[in-house]
C-alpha cells in the first residue's frame, strides 16, 4: 500500500527538493578538500543544514528559512584558495540565491 499523503520527490530540477539537493552535494563536495580551518568550520555548519533541509520532509517555508540560514553561513566563509572548493561555493551560493528567489 503507498503512501499518498507524501508526494515523492521531484525529478524537476527546477524543484525546491532538487535545488536543495543540489545544494547540500554543493557542500558535501568540499568536506574532503584542503579548505583553511576557520572557511571550513562555516562550510560545514552550512553543510549539516542544508543536508538536513534537503533530507527532511519539512514545508517549502521551513525549508527556505534553512536555506537562509545556510546562505548566511556561506556569507561568513572566505572564498577558498583551492579552485574546485571555491567552485563548489560559489555554486551554493547561487543556489541558495536561485531558492530564495523563487
Amino acid at each position: 500500500m503507498t503512501d499518498r499523503s507524501t508526494p515523492p520527490p521531484s525529478d524537476d530540477p527546477e524543484s525546491l527538493e532538487a535545488r536543495t539537493r543540489a545544494l547540500a552535494r554543493r557542500l558535501e563536495a568540499t568536506a574532503e578538500l584542503p579548505i583553511d580551518p576557520t572557511t571550513n568550520r562555516w562550510l560545514g555548519e552550512a553543510e549539516a543544514v542544508a543536508r538536513d533541509a534537503a533530507a527532511s520532509d519539512l514545508e517549502a517555508e521551513i525549508v527556505r528559512e534553512r536555506v537562509e540560514k545556510v546562505r548566511q553561513l556561506l556569507a561568513e566563509a572566505d572564498d577558498p584558495a583551492h579552485d574546485e572548493a571555491r567552485e563548489h561555493l560559489e555554486a551554493a551560493r547561487g543556489l541558495c540565491a536561485d531558492i530564495l528567489e523563487a
